[in-house]
């Protein structure tokens, strides 16, 4: 039990104004012979004697229940506390108290499970939810909008996070008293992506100051279907209107004259054969494109190591570098991070440039695959000023681009040589889905060509972090060196072509 003590103070102050009225009014007994003076004064020490008593009394079980309300003031409920301490004086008040302590305490943790409550509910969101102050700061973010702003934002200015002029025009009418306001914005990097943002004002500064509510919805991957069907349609009635006339026309050429010409039909039908089967591819990488574009603004998390990655994709194309004589060599640095990645998009790139080496580049050549740790990240577009990349160069010893042409050549069915492309059986898509699929890893693609000093197609991903938050030191060398654990892969064992 607290221990009660009594200010002296306030003790005499109160004993005193008890004790001036019973002596002033035995004072006026006495004047008035009403009392013998003795005794009017012996009643009145008494009674004043009485009254300090009861003061001092009151003044304990007043001053310990004040102290354990105070210091009940913020427990949880449930939480073990000193009972009250029940007085004389203030015995039903102190039972009162205690009710009210124990209401309060419940009353708060209710509030405080709510709010936890209310804080997990706003985490779960998928979409982002951010509560702003009357100056533009960021005071709130749940789980999905710190992760799609990438990194502490509380204290930021929206303007720092997302630089859109429409937004913050909406933003700051809201903040201005002009009521909610419904915007609809599009982000041009790291990818393209498309947000309908809803402002709305709160009735009165909350906690933190805040005095706005920011929602974003992503549209991308609805506004990204409608595009897709879109383009589906226009490329594919495009691309597959010419080879479908030429299998037309020598379906109608056997139907007709060549009906009985055994050597004209086996003729037609290799032709048509080859017709199909580059239907066949279109279709595929269309659709294969229109998959990782719905993706694209979603990036992959799996930790992808790149050396058995390569390996694999040069065993898979062996049959066609045995075709071409041409050599396939991997080289990769000792102590190579794994990137941040699908592996099975990453598998998708290099078989793509892989390939294209193979198919354009010189035969009876080497195609060299290099995968090394960039310092300086030498890359342009997302990756420019990080703290280094992983890259993976693909040279062939072809022809080579004229420079004109290179920053068309992930563009849909752009082709530097129309006829040879065709020739060799390829739609005009590699290039565009390998530049997605990058896109989608927010890396970069660079191309290097000149005539008659091949091609260099380089890939620039984004490194795993070791537990320190760094790539491991044996890794971190600026590109183009070559360390002494490097290891040049024999070509493959001739693979039987599929």
């Amino acid at each position: 039990m607290a221990a009660r003590v009594v200010p002296l103070r306030r003790w005499v102050r109160l004993s005193l104004a008890a004790s001036v009225p019973l002596g002033l009014a035995f004072l006026v007994l006495g004047a008035l012979g009403l009392t013998p003076p003795v005794a009017a004064a012996l009643a009145w020490a008494g009674l004043s004697l009485l009254a300090a008593i009861v003061t001092g009394l009151v003044l304990a079980d007043v001053g310990a229940l004040a102290r354990h309300v105070e210091a009940s003031t913020g427990s949880e409920a449930g939480a073990e506390r000193e009972p009250v301490p029940a007085g004389l004086v203030t015995r039903d008040l102190a039972a009162s108290v205690e009710r009210l302590t124990r209401l309060g305490a419940e009353g708060r943790a209710q509030l405080a499970a709510e709010r936890a409550e209310l804080e997990r509910a706003l985490d779960a969101l998928p979409e982002p939810l951010l509560l702003l102050d009357s100056d533009r700061r960021i005071v709130r973010a749940n789980r999905a909008a710190t992760s799609f702003l990438e990194g502490e934002v509380i204290g930021r200015d929206i303007a720092a996070s997302l630089r859109n002029p429409q937004l913050l025009e909406a933003v700051e009418q809201t903040l201005e008293g002009a009521g909610g306001r419904d915007v609809e914005f599009t982000l041009p990097a790291p990818v393209e992506r498309t947000f309908a943002a809803r402002v709305e004002p709160l009735p009165e500064p909350r906690e933190g100051g805040a005095a706005a509510l920011l929602a974003l919805v992503d549209f991308t991957a609805v506004r990204r279907t409608d595009q897709m069907r879109a383009d589906f349609v226009a490329n594919a009635s495009h691309e597959i209107r010419t080879p479908l006339a030429t299998l037309m026309g020598f379906i109608e050429t056997l139907q007709g004259s060549a009906r009985d010409d055994a050597t004209a039909r086996e003729r037609f039908l290799a032709i048509m054969d080859q017709h199909g089967k580059r239907m066949a591819r279109l279709v595929d990488d269309l659709l294969s494109l229109s998959r990782i574009e719905m993706n694209e603004h979603t990036p992959p998390t799996d930790a992808v190591p790149l050396p058995s990655l390569l390996a694999n994709v040069r065993n898979t194309l062996a049959w066609r570098a045995e075709e071409r004589g041409v050599t396939v060599a991997i080289a990769a640095d000792d102590g190579l991070p794994a990137v941040i990645g699908d592996g099975d998009e990453l598998t998708q790139v290099f078989l793509n440039l892989v390939d294209n080496a193979i198919k354009y580049g010189e035969a009876e050549g080497t195609v060299s695959v290099t995968a090394s740790w960039a310092a300086d990240a030498q890359a342009a577009g997302w990756l420019a000023g990080r703290d280094g990349a992983v890259s993976v160069s693909i040279r062939d010893q072809g022809a080579g681009i004229p420079r004109e042409h290179l920053p068309r050549l992930t563009e849909r069915f752009y082709r530097v040589d129309k006829a040879r492309s065709r020739e060799l059986g390829g739609t005009g898509l590699g290039l565009a889905i390998v530049k997605h699929i990058v896109n989608r890893h927010r890396g970069a693609l660079t191309i290097d060509s000149a005539p008659g000093e091949g091609s260099t197609f380089t890939v620039h991903l984004q490194p795993v972090e070791t537990a320190e938050g760094a790539v491991p030191a044996e890794a971190a060398q600026p590109a183009g060196e070559t360390s002494p654990g490097r290891v040049e892969d024999a070509p493959p064992a001739a693979v039987t072509k599929p």
